[in-house]
């Protein structure tokens, strides 16, 4: 008798069960990124350099506000390390260098998706405790008796930057430590344990509650230029190129200008 009735409420559970597998379709397309009345969509993965950290979380942020529906995760390290990890698998969309050899790198070995194109430029300075009580004032001052300075390994953009300036002053410096990163370096100084370390203008400026960036002529010759591209193997494609054009965009500009890099 109650057939017809049981037949309708059997007709509209297939139905709902249609519904939600059909929204957990939906759900997994928008996990994976795409494209929605023309803003892009699901996670966005950047490996970047350890020196855009600040920049590129608050680009990051003005991205998804840009973009609902889109999160940007970052990955921050020294470039090299970067590299090599994409250059072994890792699932990325985009990597931000910051020098063109690391750059090069994953481009030589295939997995960028297009030309790299240079987005901000970075220039060294001494960082030293805020007040500089040792009274550093140039590279030479690095070499007096006592004074104890902080340096990034040579395969890192900064430490490959250093040795570039240093032996354009033509100094010879034994640092206490090689730290794998800008960020690295920089805490030595913020700790106390070294009285002075070679990083980027923008890390110094960053910091300036607890440490001085001191300028010095030979950092001219060391400018870095900072890349940028798509790679070939990324999980959201057209993130990874949103996010790559909204980086050289006049907002995210601006962002890099306040935080002190150059323009490219």
């Amino acid at each position: 008798m109650n057939t017809p009735r049981l037949r309708t409420t059997l007709a509209a559970l297939v139905a709902v069960a249609g519904l939600t597998v059909a929204g957990c379709g939906a759900g997994d397309d928008r996990a994976s990124g795409g494209v929605t009345d023309g803003r892009v969509t699901g996670t966005v993965t950047v490996f970047a350099a350890a020196s855009l950290t600040g920049s590129f979380t608050r680009i990051g942020k003005d991205f998804e506000a840009a973009n609902p529906g889109s999160t940007v995760t970052l990955n921050v390290a020294g470039s090299s390390a970067l590299a090599n990890q994409i250059n072994q698998g890792a699932p990325a969309d985009v990597f931000a260098s910051a020098a063109p050899a690391n750059m090069t790198t994953v481009t030589e070995a295939g997995n960028a998706d297009g030309t790299p194109s240079t987005f901000a430029r970075n220039q060294l300075v001494i960082a030293v405790p805020r007040g500089n009580p040792k009274g550093v004032a140039g590279l030479a001052d690095l070499t007096r008796p006592g004074v104890k300075v902080a340096l990034c390994a040579e395969q890192v953009p900064c430490g490959a930057a250093a040795r570039t300036a240093l032996d354009a002053a033509g100094v010879a410096l034994t640092p206490v430590t090689l730290e794998q990163d800008v960020k690295g370096a920089l805490a030595k100084v913020k700790l106390g344990e070294v009285d002075a370390a070679l990083v980027y203008r923008t890390d110094a400026r960053a910091a300036s509650a607890d440490v001085t960036g001191v300028e010095f002529p030979e950092s001219a010759r060391a400018v870095n230029d900072y890349p940028i591209v798509a790679l070939k193997d990324a999980p959201n494609p057209a993130g990874a190129r949103a996010f790559v054009a909204y980086v050289r965009s006049a907002p995210a500009q601006a962002v890099l200008a306040e935080a002190g890099f150059q323009a490219p």
